[in-house]
């Protein structure tokens, strides 16, 4: 990059769902955000934590995630980095996340399936 090319960074991720508020509370309350912004018929609502942000978006003809079968694809995955795997399933699953049937290595990532069905998997990897 060259001195004068711009600066660009992330600025928010948009998750596609069938409910963005009980999605942006889920989120909320699992990585510790709170809502920023709200579209005014409640189709987008966004989160954040000061450095990182999510929109969830409303999609009226909304498919879950069928992984790891073949059929509608993941739409988005986190891989959420943490110390402690018993410590932070517990957390996951108190705030509403469901624990993904298939689990390809649990000692690393434990896979999990969000409100809306997206899968996410929280590891040791990174933390």
């Amino acid at each position: 990059m060259t001195s004068d090319s711009p600066t660009l960074r992330i600025g928010s991720v948009s998750v596609d769902c069938p409910d963005p508020g009980t999605l942006a509370d889920f989120y909320a309350e699992l990585f510790g955000m709170t809502r920023i912004v709200e579209s005014p018929d409640g189709s987008v609502v966004a989160i954040s934590d000061g450095t990182h942000t999510l929109a969830m978006m409303k999609v009226d003809d909304y498919v879950a995630p069928t992984w790891p079968e073949s059929g509608q694809g993941q739409q988005m995955h986190f891989d959420v980095s943490v110390p402690d795997l018993d410590a932070a399933e517990a957390r996951a699953l108190a705030v509403g996340a469901r624990l993904a049937d298939h689990q390809p290595a649990p000692d690393l990532w434990r896979v999990f399936l969000d409100p809306a069905g997206h899968p996410f998997c929280l590891t040791t990897f990174g933390a």
